[in-house]
């Protein structure tokens, strides 16, 4: 059967939450009205497509007073699917996860082993639960100027040092879909008797074939939040957090997740959750066996672009489709922009890396239009080769000063960019994509920091999360 042949009606019969929504919509469409939330009431007279679909969780699939359990029996599959013993469905993405995460490891004051590629929704999970971290780096590959994974190494050294830390804390695979072994990092956590919890956000469709690695439960890991909506086919800022074992507190992770996690959850976002487990397990080998191949032959063809690095190997996601672009000349914002006029936004975009985003929703000719794009578009706009540089998001080492929450929560003034080096930032700054901090709230200002971010705004770069993302000024705490 192919993609366009599937009814996704057929997942129904084994995704309680999704056959739960297809009833609701019957409901809708039925005699009566109802007098309940959302306001538009299931029209579209007033804010046209926007609200299309659109139910509540509570009185929309399932009673006001949720009596069914239809989101318990969902997510209960989905543990099982994962060889978990908890598992929550989330409908604000991997960051609430990761905050949810944060709130079940320890008290305020302990120190957690982190990795510094983290997404900056771990950082802020770590101002919301006090915890004070202490960064391990990984290694920068020189080829391309990405990272690689965190080594069981690096781990062993920081808790050795620190032996009082609660947790380890890692991003696997990172944001360009490089990974480390989750297997010895779990193995390194547990001898020295704390839980390994991993973001793994893009990481959705790990561990269902056999040419992707294995998802962190099924490697040893305690816990981790995943994307539902990144490679999956979810609605936008689904995701699930899961957990296994003794070294997570689970009811205090239940207790983090209600405390973050909105009342009125959305049921559409919902019930695509539960259909995309259900689809994974159901055709997850033979899907995602085609998107590998046609990942695999838009790498081959654009191998053959003079210059181009297409970034492989056993420690690369084999689903991610990533290009190096220095030894083109080509400056990747300048190919972006082309590409959107195209219609092919991609993404991840910055003056020396593309990501173009494949998934279970692509098809060949999709692939091949964007690997003839691509080609066409670096050919036009190829340059003078450049040395590769590795982005300040992997190399700028952090000066902690104060924790993370100490930062936020103390008194700030908006400085200009020259006087506030030396200064202890209360803001985080990252450069965006990926989202890793450059600066954190509590570390020191430091000229390496704002000179490669003042570098990356030059090349097109979004800087965000920044009071003033124009860098003329910035947020430290008051002296």
């Amino acid at each position: 059967m192919t993609k366009s042949e599937q009814d996704p009606r057929d997942l129904a019969p084994n995704a309680p939450l999704f056959a739960a929504y297809l009833r609701g919509l019957e409901r809708r469409a039925g005699p009566g009205h109802p007098f309940i939330t959302p306001g538009h009431k299931g029209s579209m007279s007033l804010t046209g497509a926007a609200v299309a679909g659109d139910l509540g969780l509570s009185g929309g699939l399932d009673s006001v007073k949720l009596a069914n359990g239809y989101l318990e029996e969902a997510e209960a599959l989905a543990a099982a699917l994962w060889g978990a013993d908890f598992c929550r469905f989330s409908v604000g993405g991997s960051t609430h996860g990761n905050q949810a995460l944060a709130l079940s490891l320890g008290r305020p004051g302990d120190e957690v082993v982190v990795s510094r590629t983290l997404h900056r929704s771990m950082l802020i999970g770590l101002v919301l639960a006090g915890l004070r971290p202490v960064w391990v780096r990984p290694e920068v590959d020189p080829r391309s100027g990405l990272p690689a994974g965190i080594t069981a190494g690096a781990v062993r050294d920081v808790l050795s040092r620190h032996p009082a830390a609660r947790a380890v804390l890692v991003g696997e695979p990172s944001y360009v879909g490089t990974f480390g072994p989750v297997a010895d990092l779990a193995e390194a956590a547990h001898s020295a008797g704390v839980p390994l919890v991993v973001d793994a956000a893009w990481a959705a469709h790990f561990g269902f074939h056999p040419d992707l690695p294995p998802h962190p439960i099924a490697a040893g890991a305690d816990a981790m939040v995943t994307s539902a909506h990144k490679v999956l086919p979810s609605y936008s800022q689904g995701a699930l957090i899961l957990a296994r074992g003794e070294r997570i507190d689970r009811s205090r992770l239940a207790r983090g997740f209600e405390a973050t996690h909105t009342t009125s959850p959305s049921g559409q976002i919902l019930a695509s959750i539960d259909a995309s487990r259900e689809l994974l397990a159901r055709q997850g080998r033979e899907l995602l066996g085609e998107t590998l191949e046609l990942v695999a032959e838009a790498r081959q063809r654009l191998r053959q672009v003079p210059g181009l690095v297409v970034l492989d190997g056993p420690q690369v996601d084999p689903a991610k489709l990533v290009l190096v672009l220095p030894g083109t000349g080509a400056h990747g914002v300048e190919v972006e922009e082309e590409m959107i006029a195209r219609g092919m936004p991609l993404e991840m975009a910055d003056r020396d890396t593309l990501v173009a985003l494949v998934t279970l929703a692509d098809s060949s000719s999709d692939v091949s239009a964007l690997t003839d794009a691509l080609s066409s578009v670096i050919a036009q706009r190829r340059g003078e080769p450049r040395a590769v540089p590795a982005a300040a998001s992997w190399v700028v080492e952090p000066d902690p000063v104060l924790t993370p929450r100490e930062a936020f929560f103390s008194p700030a003034e908006s400085v200009a960019v020259e006087a506030a080096v030396g200064r202890v930032s209360a803001e985080l700054v990252a450069s965006y994509p990926p989202g890793v901090p450059v600066l954190a709230p509590g570390e020191r200002v430091t000229a390496e920091a704002v000179g490669a971010l003042l570098d990356a705004q030059r090349e097109g770069i979004r800087i965000a999360y920044a009071a003033d993302p124009s860098l003329a000024t910035f947020q430290v705490v008051r002296e």
